[in-house]
């Protein structure tokens, strides 16, 4: 078992993008899903009990190693760099497509009360927000939605863990 938890210690770091268990399981097959869960459990209570500089988190429907958020001044010194934000306006967009999807231009653009056209641009660049199809309408616009990178940019295993209009009006009382 210690092998194997070195093996998904291993795969979850060399992976550019959150590890599936489906693709666990391909790698490890002698384990079923249950099997993948109980190690991937054991591995995130062994990184959170040693009180490293990570951990390790379920996003975007995968397994990735996270930095820990107290730990982000040294990160930023050591990317010498800004980090990249987000204007108020493209969180106001992605804020419209996350909630409405699949959402119409039209339909941000009304929400937001301006054209939202160099906003939506900057978030299709960043792969934050993805074309999903083609509304059966006259003219048949562009539908938008969110992508995986938007799950892994804001740490959400999927959209269900947004928050709820009560939330967000509780967060701002």
């Amino acid at each position: 078992m210690e092998e194997d938890l070195a093996i998904l210690d291993a795969l979850i770091f060399s992976s550019e993008t959150p590890l599936t268990v489906e693709r666990m399981r391909e790698i490890l097959p002698q384990y079923d899903r249950q099997g993948i869960l109980g190690l991937l459990k054991t591995l995130a209570e062994h990184h959170e009990a040693r009180g490293g500089g990570f951990g390790l988190c379920e996003i975007a429907g995968g397994w990735q190693f996270y930095s820990r958020p107290d730990l982000a001044p040294w990160v930023r010194k050591l990317k010498a760099g800004r980090p990249q934000m987000l204007s108020p306006a493209a969180l106001e967009t992605l804020a419209v497509v996350a909630y409405r999807q699949p959402v119409v231009k039209a339909d941000i653009d009304r929400v937001r009360g301006v054209d939202v056209g160099g906003t939506l641009k900057g978030l299709l660049e960043k792969h934050l927000v993805r074309m999903v199809g083609r509304k059966d309408v006259p003219g048949r616009p562009i539908l938008y939605g969110t992508t995986k990178r938007f799950l892994e940019v804001f740490q959400l295993k999927d959209l269900t863990e947004l928050p709820t209009l009560t939330e967000l009006k509780d967060i701002q009382s």
